[in-house]
C-alpha cells in the first residue's frame, strides 16, 4: 500500500495525517462576502486524506470545473486523544500550526447547496487541501495575532488574523470533540477570511503563515 500523507515538521519530524476537519463561515466577512447567515454553531465539513498535497504540489482542477476557488486557512494539528475536551484541555493538545487551502469547485457547492446535497465532490475533490509544513504550537504562543494569507501570481487576495475568527480554534476543537474522537495527526482547517476567487490553469498560488511556513503551488487541469 502507499504511505499515506505525512505532515512535516520544521523540525525534520512528521505525523501521519489523519482526517481533515473543514470548518464553514468562522469569519464573518467572509459569509457575507458569500451572502450567508451567520452561523449558530460551527459549520463543520470533511475531506479525505487522500486530498491532501504538500508544499511544490501542483492543484489540478477536475476536467469541465471551471470555477475551482481559493480559501487560505489556518490549520490546528492535533497532537493528543480528545474526546469532550476542556478549552484546557484542547489547548494542551495543539501539536501544531500551518497554512492551508480549502480549494473548492464553487458551482458544485452552489447547486449542492440549492438542493440540500453534501458538499464531498466541492470539497473533498484530489489535491483539494494544500497543506504546508508544520510549526510547533510552543513557537506561536499568540496564534491570534499571526497574519496569514494568500496571493495568486503575485497578487495578495487574503490576508487576515486568527483573532478575527467567530469561535477560536481551541473552542473549534471542543466543539468538534463533542461529535468525534480527535486522535494525533487530524488536523482542523479553521475558516477562510473574505477575499476567495477563482484559480485558473497555470496560476502560481503562494500562501503563508507568519514568518514560520509558506505553501507553493501550481494549478493545472487534471487529465
Amino acid at each position: 500500500m502507499p504511505v499515506g500523507f505525512l505532515l512535516e515538521m520544521l523540525s525534520g519530524q512528521s505525523l501521519p495525517l489523519g482526517t481533515i476537519y473543514c470548518i464553514g463561515r468562522n469569519y464573518a466577512d467572509h459569509a457575507r462576502e458569500m451572502n450567508a447567515e451567520l452561523p449558530s454553531e460551527p459549520v463543520v465539513f470533511l475531506k479525505p486524506p487522500t486530498s491532501a498535497i504538500s508544499d511544490g504540489g501542483t492543484i489540478r482542477i477536475p476536467p469541465n470545473e471551471t470555477n475551482a476557488h481559493h480559501e487560505v486557512e489556518l490549520v490546528a494539528v492535533i497532537g493528543a486523544e480528545l474526546h469532550n475536551a476542556s478549552l484546557d484541555d484542547a489547548h494542551r493538545a495543539i501539536a501544531g500550526y500551518a497554512v492551508g487551502i480549502d480549494v473548492t469547485l464553487r458551482d458544485r457547492q452552489t447547486h449542492a447547496k440549492k438542493h440540500g446535497l453534501p458538499w464531498a465532490l466541492a470539497k473533498g475533490f484530489a489535491t483539494s487541501a494544500p497543506i504546508s509544513r508544520m510549526v510547533p504550537a510552543e513557537a506561536i504562543p499568540a496564534i491570534g495575532d499571526v497574519e496569514f494569507g494568500l496571493e495568486v501570481n503575485g497578487t495578495v487576495r487574503q490576508r487576515a488574523t486568527p483573532r478575527r475568527m467567530i469561535w477560536s480554534v481551541e473552542e473549534l476543537i471542543v466543539f468538534l470533540s463533542r461529535w468525534f474522537i480527535l486522535v494525533p495527526g487530524d488536523v482542523v482547517f479553521t475558516g477562510t477570511p473574505e477575499g476567495v476567487g477563482p484559480l485558473a490553469e497555470g496560476d502560481r498560488v503562494r500562501a503563508w503563515l507568519g514568518d514560520a511556513v509558506e505553501l507553493r503551488l501550481d494549478v493545472a487541469v487534471a487529465v
